[in-house]
């Protein structure tokens, strides 16, 4: 096995070190908080509840984000967004201690902490191409999800332990830790170069819209982005996992941070073999493929009793998933611009992460009135469901094959009407 070829750029690598300690972080609270929000409330709407916290903010922030991050220095944005963001964990931990939180307080962090994501999340996904060459990103795209994925498998892992022998609001000091690793990176990275459109420099109205008109202009950008937010939207079992673990497969929280990270190991395998691989051709069709692969595996977690078998159908929806993501963002950020590129990735944040947040919402309800596991086997069904429609109204996206040209690279020439800002100064 070889080095992945985006590690050895030296600016990538500190980014992508970070991310991984930050991560791992951010899983533990996340995984933490269901378990938290069940142990204040059993009723499944209150889960749902944490979806909606997190989903209005990037809604309604996400689209300046992406502006933000075309008309500033990203490196910058993500020095304040991660600084926050280490408060509000901090914060969260002091209340936990102290016996101060409730169910609302959780909820109103949480809002506040998806706003940061709102603005970090452009900035951070549009600064990948800028620190590495056009012909290594498919496989920084691939290394950023492995990193993702290894953090996911780290933290949910670790979470159990922490909880039963230190304390609910060890979790969150963790993470407030963690985000201290990115700051760190960013420092050691200093100044990177970014294409920015003169047009749309700044927050504006007018940016927004471009931002909007591009992405309705790529068919195949834009269905994988509506494929993203059907599938998670249908088959987002996350919030229903304690319930699972409770009532279903009768164990504990130790069972359930194993369970939590099952996902994330499938995803971490798949993403390492994908690294090792030079060239991905059909990429419509893998990505179609595995996605529906997705919804047979969550079906499969709704019906079975057995933990085992759970463990094993989680880790499959989590292969299926980063073949995927690793796919469709290729794809993405491939095809876009890099004076567009952080508005492009906005849009995407609000499909990627409103299908699951929304989808929580959704599987808490189905959940309250039907039963947990009737509410996994039908977001399946409609995962497949909804995916075989997208196929049928956007066929380009199975016959895009790969090779089409590229717009995007982290060497690539502005585009009329862009400008390169470095450090304090803007070339016009």
């Amino acid at each position: 096995m070889h080095i992945p070829p985006s590690l050895k750029h030296k600016k990538f690598f500190y980014l992508w070190l970070g991310q991984l300690i930050s991560i791992t972080g951010t899983q533990m609270q996340l995984w933490a908080l269901f378990w938290h929000i069940n142990s204040l409330d059993e009723n499944p709407m209150a889960l749902g509840g944490i979806g909606v916290a997190r989903i209005l903010p990037v809604v309604l922030f996400s689209l300046i984000g992406g502006a933000l991050a075309d008309s500033m220095d990203r490196r910058k944005v993500m020095f304040a967004t991660q600084s926050i963001a280490a408060l509000l964990a901090l914060t969260l931990g002091l209340l936990t201690q102290f016996g101060q939180v409730t169910i609302w307080y959780i909820y109103a962090i949480t809002a506040f902490q998806a706003v940061v994501v709102a603005f970090d999340g452009p900035s951070r996904q549009a600064l990948i191409p800028n620190l590495l060459p056009k012909e290594v990103l498919p496989n920084g795209f691939s290394m950023t999800f492995t990193a993702f994925q290894a953090g996911a498998v780290i933290g949910p892992a670790l979470t159990g332990f922490v909880i039963a022998y230190f304390g609910q609001e060890a979790v969150y000091y963790f993470n407030a830790i963690s985000f201290g690793a990115v700051l760190v990176a960013l420092f050691m990275i200093g100044d990177v170069p970014q294409t920015i459109a003169e047009k749309s420099a700044g927050i504006s109205m007018d940016a927004i819209k471009d931002g909007i008109r591009f992405i309705l202009s790529r068919p195949v950008i834009f269905s994988t982005m509506v494929v993203d937010f059907v599938a998670t939207f249908f088959a987002s079992a996350s919030t229903l996992m304690p319930i699972i673990a409770k009532d279903v497969l009768a164990v504990g929280v130790v069972e359930y941070g194993y369970l939590s990270a099952a996902s994330a190991v499938g995803a971490v395998a798949v993403a390492l073999i994908i690294s090792q691989v030079k060239e991905i051709r059909k990429q419509g069709t893998v990505f179609l493929v595995a996605v529906i692969i997705f919804g047979l595996a969550t079906i499969v977690f709704g019906i079975t009793k057995s933990f085992i078998v759970a463990w094993l159908a989680i880790a499959v929806t989590g292969g299926a998933d980063g073949v995927s993501t690793i796919v469709r963002n290729t794809i993405r950020q491939l095809q876009t611009p890099d004076h567009i590129r952080g508005r492009m990735t906005s849009i995407n944040q609000i499909f990627f992460m409103g299908g699951p947040q929304l989808g929580e919402i959704e599987a808490g309800a189905v959940a309250q009135f039907f039963g947990a596991p009737f509410a996994v086997i039908t977001g399946g069904i409609g995962c497949i469901v909804g995916t075989l429609l997208v196929i049928w109204k956007w066929p380009q996206l199975k016959d895009f094959n790969g090779d089409e040209p590229i717009e995007a690279g982290g060497s690539s020439i502005p585009s009329v009407g862009a400008s390169i800002i470095s450090n304090r100064v803007r070339k016009q």
